[in-house]
């Protein structure tokens, strides 16, 4: 099984940034997909930003222009660079790896944004 950590979040002012990092304890490569996943208070997990073991993205429409997803396969290593922040992207952002079968998830961190 893999470890999934995320670290890099904390306290910013909207329109500011923060470049999340989740590092994994296997080999990132081997995962069919990865990504970003937001919850906040009393709303649903969702989708923030994918990416497939080809490389190809996905944004949620409300992070799309905003945030960036990338990775670097020899550290086994996700980020999130997320740019002019925004009072609602406040939550806690989880990383996920995802293959047939299997799911991993990360702790999470918290992101809040103030005004």
């Amino acid at each position: 099984q893999v470890q999934l950590v995320e670290s890099g979040g904390g306290l910013v002012q909207a329109g500011g940034s923060l470049r999340l990092s989740c590092a994994a304890s296997g080999k990132i490569f081997s995962f069919n997909s990865m990504g970003w996943y937001r919850q906040a208070p009393g709303k649903q997990r969702e989708a923030v930003a994918t990416i497939t073991s080809g490389g190809s993205t996905n944004y949620a429409d409300s992070v799309k222009g905003r945030f960036t997803l990338s990775r670097d396969n020899a550290k086994n290593t996700m980020y999130l660079q997320m740019n002019s922040l925004k009072l609602e992207d406040t939550a806690v952002y989880y990383c996920a790896a995802h293959r047939l079968g299997y799911s991993a998830w990360g702790q999470g961190t918290q992101v809040t944004v103030s005004s």
